[in-house]
């Protein structure tokens, strides 16, 4: 399970001109999910979005986490982020997940994310969806369980 994480004033997620998902400050979190992938890695990868220290502290420095500071997620399942891009000039997406078990991953870990304390805002699986944000930083990290 891959996540592309950035540091965020604020973020949304619309659908057909409707917002579906909104936070101020926190993460982005575009969710990619490969054919192998289970829960324990989703609760992996949401433990580390948590816990990932990316905010700044009082001196400055990258210190503090998300729980930390009680920001704010949003979760966006973005099935492109498991293409192979080695080769060619065309995207291979022979790595994902199927629709059906993409869905049901990214579902648990929206569902996971909401039992924390923290504000969770999420978009739609496979919709077409368009994705405001104020990059804080910029600040962008690649993780993956």
């Amino acid at each position: 399970m891959i996540a592309l994480i950035q540091r965020v004033k604020q973020a949304r997620v619309d659908v057909q001109g409707q917002t579906i998902g909104q936070i101020n400050h926190g993460i982005l979190a575009l969710i990619g999910v490969e054919k192998d992938d289970s829960e324990q890695q989703a609760d992996a990868l949401l433990r580390k979005i948590m816990q990932y220290r990316i905010f700044s502290d009082d001196n400055g420095k990258m210190n503090l986490s998300l729980q930390d500071i009680g920001g704010e997620l949003l979760l966006v399942s973005q099935f492109t982020l498991v293409a192979n891009t080695q080769k060619g000039l065309r995207p291979s997406f022979s790595s994902g997940a199927s629709p059906a078990e993409g869905e049901r991953l990214f579902a648990y870990l929206c569902e996971q994310a909401k039992k924390t304390e923290l504000t969770i805002a999420t978009g739609e699986f496979a919709a077409e969806m368009q994705v405001s944000l104020v990059n804080d930083g910029p600040v962008t990290f690649w993780l993956q369980s």
